[in-house]
């Protein structure tokens, strides 16, 4: 759906992005993360032209972006900011409902599509809509800029950092939210992070930056079973990889719920006595893996997500320690 090829982005003497290639599916989940100043920001900004590029193509749809008009293209890519940035003086359906009104939607679609987005995202309509956004909390604040950047029902939705600003137990919550959210919608999500546990956990595929060069794109798997240099593994943390490659399976499902309605026969079954390293194939070719207790014979779904969580939670909430 998105193709990078030989893009090349300098200000002055200065090369912010040094000759990069590479493709995003449509439908994926993919994640920019690097050091400050890697050029990750610059990279996402490039997309909706934001920032234009020195030398290179990045094409959408097969098309180079430069062909389609600046307008058109910024409604079909949804854009959620660090910041925020909500019209403080509208209320919250009219900051939702700016692009389908540009869009030229009836009011009866723009008023569907507002409540049907708002309660997808846990804010009750008739509660909320008519409210300013000084009046909701940050975390309700951002499941708005969510909303919005979703409401002319984009193909593409380009997330810069989006939750950095909030506290951890907001910023955990709208993880899993849009976790859960993608599962739904199934839009092609490039998401900017610099926190290596928001990435593993969210990511179907990384690309790691560093001074404008691409590193590594993986899957998350593929980051912690075949790091490609010394900088990758530095930066994913050898402890981080340890501590996965030597935990049991067994160690991790303690707190996961048992649900039969989560299982389904396409998901392969791992005995719990297994460790972690091995099921990296079996997480990259399906959602979800079944673990079998192998003390109590109960069955427990365990998805990528959850690994990460959990190591989070087991290394006192970082991963970079």
């Amino acid at each position: 759906m998105i193709e990078f090829k030989n893009v090349v982005k300098q200000y002055g003497d200065k090369t912010a992005v040094d000759d990069i290639s590479f493709n995003i599916k449509k439908g994926e989940f993919f994640v920019l993360i690097g050091p400050s100043g890697c050029g990750k920001t610059t990279t996402l900004k490039m997309i909706n032209r934001l920032i234009s590029l020195s030398e290179g193509y990045i094409y959408f749809n097969d098309k180079p972006i430069s062909d389609y008009p600046v307008y058109e293209m910024r409604w079909d890519i949804g854009y959620v900011l660090q910041q925020i940035a909500l019209f403080p003086h509208m209320t919250i359906k009219e900051n939702i409902a700016q692009v389908p009104q540009m869009k030229k939607w009836t009011e009866q679609e723009i008023n569907q599509r507002v409540e049907d987005l708002m309660a997808m995202v846990g804010l009750e309509p008739e509660v909320f809509k008519n409210r300013k956004p000084d009046e909701l909390s940050g975390g309700q604040q951002q499941r708005v800029g969510v909303v919005r950047a979703l409401a002319a029902d984009p193909p593409v939705i380009l997330m810069d950092e989006p939750f950095s600003a909030l506290d951890p137990i907001s910023r955990e919550k709208l993880q899993d939210d849009l976790i859960e959210l993608q599962q739904k919608i199934k839009k092609t999500i490039i998401f900017v992070t610099h926190d290596i546990q928001e990435a593993m956990k969210l990511g179907d595929r990384i690309c790691l930056l560093n001074e404008g060069h691409i590193e590594q794109i993986d899957t998350p798997e593929g980051f912690i079973s075949h790091p490609k240099n010394d900088f990758v593994k530095q930066f994913m943390g050898d402890k981080l990889q340890r501590t996965i490659n030597d935990l049991k399976l067994s160690e991790l499902i303690e707190n996961l719920a048992i649900n039969e309605q989560d299982i389904q026969t396409s998901y392969p079954v791992v005995d719990s006595n297994k460790y972690v390293k091995d099921i990296y194939t079996d997480l990259a070719n399906h959602d979800a893996i079944i673990i079998k207790d192998a003390a109590t014979a109960t069955q427990r779904v365990l998805r990528r997500q959850d690994i990460f969580k959990m190591l989070a939670e087991r290394k006192g909430g970082s991963m970079n320690e």
